[in-house]
């Protein structure tokens, strides 16, 4: 038990605790046991979705499929930056609208951060690739970010309804990206060489798993596309590849898979903003939203709370005082809280995992670089976000 504990970084106490304190809510009676029991019904898809698309994308990058690709398109750019560039960022934008934000920040950063040792690159620009895109390519579907997921049901739209909504958006924060990128972490003055060495791509150790993993990820997306419930498409997607991992090398199944730290943080989530809403936290939301419904003013109180407490409290938060029929506010709060995320290291769980996940690798982010950047990015990308769906 000691040993366990001792595992316990500092954000796995601040989950725990913020779970211990909705239980302590419920039990002294400040927050009601119907109402703490219709929230966590309402997560409860949500919560199967979250093991099952982590599981998923776990167990591809163990069965080599993230690596293969990264390497393959080192090569296919044939030393030349620019095309290297739009292959990373198209990369990693799909990964994090189909396989959700975490596993960019997460599960695409190392594979990035390996490539750039193997073929010579500086690490900054492709960490900088990945943690961006995580945040600003994660609009498009309900699967993309956990406040999609957390918004759907007030939102009242499909998978596709989502998307119909959201796909100028998301073109409009993509492109806001890519140019910042480009300028603040691509150029030649910041990247250093004129090109790089291409690869050579080393062999797949296990065919079998590599070509079970790519074929869940793809059932994975045919399934969202087909409207298919996330709660029912991501586990269903996760047990073809543990059970090929499980006839074929058992020993990478582990109970770590399951992503408890997010688990705990979502049902406390829902446990605490409610309690905290009751008691006047809703009334200083409406005052900052104001009563015009006004689209940019509610992206950038998301914006500006998320960067402040993180960004699914600010999502909940907010989203507790918008009428459900202001469907196009809550579509510009998701922007908020989805887009502009990106200056502070605590804004998002992405990013707080994207710093550990650069520390392990030895890579230098500075921090007044990062704020400046990110803070440009933020102000430009979610208006320029907002801006199009304003357009639909």
């Amino acid at each position: 038990m000691r040993a366990v504990l001792g595992r316990l970084g500092v954000l796995d106490w601040i989950r725990i605790g913020l779970l211990a304190l909705g239980v302590v809510f419920v039990a002294t009676g400040l927050l009601p046991l119907e109402e703490a029991a219709a929230s966590l019904r309402a997560i409860g898809p949500l919560l199967v979705f979250l093991a099952g698309v982590i599981v998923l994308a776990e167990l591809t990058k163990e069965a080599q499929v993230f690596d293969a690709i990264a390497v393959r398109m080192a090569v296919a750019a044939r030393g030349d930056y620019v095309a290297l560039f739009f292959f990373c960022t198209a990369f990693a934008s799909i990964v994090t609208i189909f396989l959700n934000l975490d596993t960019t920040a997460v599960l695409l950063t190392p594979v990035m951060l390996a490539l750039a040792g193997r073929a010579g690159i500086a690490a900054l620009p492709l960490a900088m690739t990945t943690i961006w895109l995580a945040n600003t390519a994660s609009l498009l579907l309900p699967v993309s970010n956990l406040t999609n997921l957390l918004g759907m049901q007030k939102i009242g739209l499909g998978n596709l309804e989502f998307a119909g909504r959201m796909w100028l958006p998301q073109l409009a924060s993509i492109a806001v990206t890519l140019a910042l990128l480009w300028v603040f972490y691509w150029r030649r003055r910041h990247r250093g060489a004129p090109r790089y060495e291409p690869p050579v791509p080393g062999p797949i150790a296990d065919r079998a798993l590599f070509g079970a993993a790519s074929a869940a990820c793809a059932l994975f997306i045919a399934a969202l596309l087909a409207d298919v419930p996330v709660g029912v498409a991501a586990p269903a997607a996760a047990a073809i590849v543990v059970a090929a991992f499980f006839l074929r090398d058992r020993k990478r199944l582990s109970w770590s898979l399951i992503p408890w730290q997010l688990l705990i943080f979502v049902t406390g989530l829902f446990l605490v903003v409610p309690t905290v809403s009751r008691y006047g936290l809703a009334d200083l939301m409406r005052w900052m939203l104001g009563t015009d419904g006004d689209p940019y003013r509610t992206a950038a109180m998301g914006a500006a709370l998320s960067n402040t407490i993180n960004n699914l409290p600010a999502y909940k938060a907010l989203e507790q005082v918008v009428p459900g029929s202001a469907q196009n506010q809550l579509l510009a709060l998701l922007i908020g809280t989805n887009v502009g995320p990106v200056v502070t290291p605590w804004a998002s769980l992405a990013t707080l995992l994207w710093f550990e996940s650069c520390r392990r690798h030895d890579v230098k982010v500075p921090m007044r670089r990062f704020l400046a950047t990110g803070a440009v990015l933020a102000v430009a990308g979610t208006l320029a976000a907002v801006w199009a769906l304003t357009l639909g």
